[in-house]
């Protein structure tokens, strides 16, 4: 890949990138600790694993919970993170100007996330961003997740425009190695919640 040629298209990881999906998503951990009788934890621990999905999530609120469990566990926070998806999610700070800046000067931007399609459309359409993405994938809308490279060529596909053209923000080690691996430039997001482990 020539680091000469334009940058045509930006795709944005969501999580820890594009959204501050923390509060909601600890909020969903603490309210199943809650249920469950185990006491709360502090946001400032939670949010340094958000990245990781749901099931990091799982092992950091239950560390000792069984393999049976888990599976449960997970269930039951997606339905709670899910009645409660967007009470406290935002843009970081000055990415609106970012995708203002993007759209003004005709550059398409797009979203390539591991989270599942039934969390990442209602997400984005709560904070109006649906229609103004270029296109989205999700974690499910093809085979495999990142880092397999393949959300990120269909993603280039969706957006007509070749890989080498496209540039990936992403937050995590994964985000990285898709966006190589498709041909793709990349610029790491050291703003989101890099202060995990990864």
């Amino acid at each position: 890949m020539s680091a000469g040629r334009p940058i045509r298209a930006v795709l944005l990881d969501l999580d820890g990138t594009l959204l501050d999906t923390a509060p909601d998503m600890a909020n969903a951990l603490n309210l199943l600790r809650r249920e469950r009788g185990v006491p709360v934890l502090s946001y400032e621990a939670i949010r340094p694993h958000v990245s990781h999905g749901a099931a990091a999530m799982i092992r950091l609120g239950f560390p000792d919970a069984p393999d049976d469990e888990v599976v449960d566990l997970r269930g039951r926070f997606l339905e709670l993170y899910r009645e409660h998806l967007a009470g406290g999610t935002r843009l970081f700070d000055g990415f609106e100007s970012v995708l203002a800046t993007l759209e003004g000067r005709g550059v398409p931007w797009g979203i390539v996330t591991n989270k599942p399609a039934f969390l990442t459309e209602p997400l984005l359409a709560a904070l109006g961003l649906e229609k103004r993405a270029a296109c989205v994938v999700s974690g499910d809308t093809v085979a495999q997740r990142k880092p397999h490279p393949a959300p990120m060529l269909h993603a280039a596909k969706l957006i007509a425009h070749e890989p080498a053209h496209c540039l990936y923000v992403g937050d995590a080690q994964r985000d990285v190695q898709a966006a190589r691996a498709a041909g793709m430039r990349v610029v790491v997001a050291l703003f989101g919640y890099l202060g995990g482990t990864r």
